[in-house]
């Protein structure tokens, strides 16, 4: 067990039979009477997000994940398949707990997945992806005094704000935290 002081961004806890992870953590002290902790927490196994207050003094279970390395392979419907580079046993994961992140799903992409007894929970994307631009508008500089963008869509279908010299066909770089554009690969 673990007090609710010590919860920070990205800890994963249990709380009422469920798995939970920490996306946001603010620590508000009022003038009287016992701190409260405002969380925004994810159900690691059914992808939703919820806002919940602790009381200072609270006490959550603490888990802890095994973490393997896997490789993305294809998607089948609502699943997401991967296999782990050292024992070739292929888990899946399910478009809810995946979330944003099926937009930078890529064929071989190398991924942290986290598991709890067995089961997997979570996945953890490299910081930076390289995508293609699979439809992109033509750019007209025009008359622009700062640097214009364009709406791209990338083959994963993620859409995305560029620079106007970007065209059909080119690889861009792409932060996962953000989903904005970098650079031209």
């Amino acid at each position: 067990m673990i007090d609710v002081n010590e919860l920070r961004k990205g800890v994963t806890f249990e709380l009422d039979g469920e798995l939970y992870q920490i996306l946001d953590y603010q620590h508000h002290k009022p003038g009287r009477g016992k701190a409260i902790i405002r969380t925004t927490i994810r159900n690691l196994r059914t992808g939703a997000i919820i806002d919940k207050k602790f009381i200072s003094g609270d006490r959550v279970q603490d888990v802890r994940l095994d973490h393997h390395t896997v490789q993305y392979l294809y998607s089948d419907g609502d699943l997401y398949y991967f296999m782990d580079t050292k024992t070739y046993e292929q888990p899946s994961l399910s478009a809810e707990v995946l979330g944003e992140a099926v937009n930078y799903l890529t064929d071989g992409l190398t991924l942290e997945l986290s598991t709890y007894e067995g089961e997997p929970i979570d996945l953890e994307l490299p910081v930076t992806v390289e995508l293609e631009v699979v439809e992109a508008p033509p750019g007209y500089a025009g008359d622009t005094a700062t640097g214009a963008t364009k709406q791209v869509i990338l083959a994963t279908g993620l859409k995305v704000q560029v620079p106007l010299f970007v065209e059909k066909g080119d690889r861009i770089r792409v932060d996962t935290r953000t989903g904005e554009y970098l650079t031209r690969v």
